[in-house]
């Protein structure tokens, strides 16, 4: 093993791991609704948190899930979903709540990229957020939680479609331009979350509660669809300029093929977090990224039918794939109502087991 084997901004114990289910697992569990008032009613927020936690030590409480069962917290944004959408309606996207699903984003199809920070801080869900908060902060004295902000690229495909792909070729200024303006909404929304909550990316991925220091987590969910030199004339700059000025600063890619931009990613010196899609090469990134934490994503989709001694062996693989459980962890997110509890048990006491075999170097 490296002897640089640990990364000092990323301290937590070896093999964090961490489960998210999808609101159809909720909705059919514990029958939540996630309609509008779960995310901006503040009796609601607070009550439905603590049901949430205490169902999860119902069912996983030997794996230390629901640890906050039995406290009233004034809990911002819901931190126990995986749902991105409040810049995108910040920024002129519609947004409808359902009471199965996280909040489903209308792109807004406008017919060229127009970012208007003043008006994003004014608009309404903003001042709902801001009213959410001033409740909580009214009854309880602070706030906690954060809320899932998405990313630069992510946010303007769902304001202009694939437009934005034509215009890396036909508009590469103004493109750049608009991306920075877009990065500069999400900066000015994160770091007002993070002075009120000290986090900002936990609904982003619930893994990174188990990291002492907040990690300022970048959604790069849509990377799939451009080139790596696509990235790294038009994104990579804002990922390195935050990289530089948020520590520990993290990559979300949800995406099967992020080894595609393992190179990419190296050349960001101070990526302190990856987190890994499903199908990803371990190996190729862990070559690249010596001393970036690894977050393996575990696929929602096929793990109902994972057979039990196939899924054990799958994480011991990917564990061992990686080379550094210092610098590794596991997740699965968005697991829907198909999974059943004795699965999700697999991937908790196969990391455990994992866990309790490590032998500090």
């Amino acid at each position: 093993m490296d002897p640089d084997y640990r990364n000092p901004l990323i301290r937590s114990n070896p093999l964090p791991v961490d489960v998210v289910f999808h609101p159809s697992w909720w909705n059919k569990h514990a029958g939540i609704v996630f309609d509008e008032d779960f995310f901006y009613h503040p009796l609601k927020r607070v009550e439905v948190e603590k049901q949430m936690e205490q169902e999860l030590y119902d069912r996983f409480g030997q794996f230390g899930l629901g640890e906050k069962r039995d406290k009233n917290l004034p809990v911002i944004g819901a931190v126990h979903l995986a749902a991105g959408y409040i810049i995108q309606e910040m920024l002129g996207c519609k947004v409808i709540y359902r009471e199965d699903s996280p909040p489903q984003v209308i792109p807004a199809g406008f017919e060229i990229l127009d970012v208007n920070p003043d008006k994003a801080f004014h608009s309404d869900v903003f001042r709902k957020l801001v009213n959410l908060q001033d409740e909580l902060e009214r009854k309880y004295g602070y706030v906690t939680g954060d809320v899932n902000w998405g990313g630069v690229l992510n946010v303007a495909l769902d304001l202009i479609g694939e437009q934005v792909f034509t215009n890396l070729y036909l508009n590469a200024e103004e493109t750049k331009r608009q991306f920075l303006m877009i990065a500069g909404v999400i900066e000015q929304f994160v770091s007002r979350m993070v002075s009120l909550t000290g986090t900002s990316s936990i609904s982003v991925n619930r893994n990174l509660r188990h990291i002492e220091m907040p990690v300022f987590l970048h959604s790069e969910c849509t990377h799939t669809m451009i080139s790596t030199e696509q990235y790294e004339e038009f994104l990579m700059p804002v990922d390195i300029a935050w990289s530089l000025k948020y520590r520990p600063f993290g990559i979300h890619y949800c995406g099967k093929d992020p080894h595609r931009f393992a190179e990419s990613f190296s050349k960001i010196k101070t990526i302190d977090f990856l987190d890994v899609g499903w199908g990803g090469d371990i190996k190729e990134l862990r070559k690249f990224l010596p001393h970036t934490f690894l977050n393996i994503r575990l696929d929602p989709v096929t793990i109902p039918g994972y057979p039990d001694d196939e899924l054990e062996k799958t994480i011991t693989s990917l564990i061992s794939d990686s080379g550094n459980p210092y610098l590794t962890g596991i997740c699965c997110i968005n697991m829907d109502d198909r999974v059943e509890d004795k699965t999700v048990a697999v991937i908790l006491r196969t990391v455990e087991r994992i866990r309790n075999g490590i032998r500090e170097p």
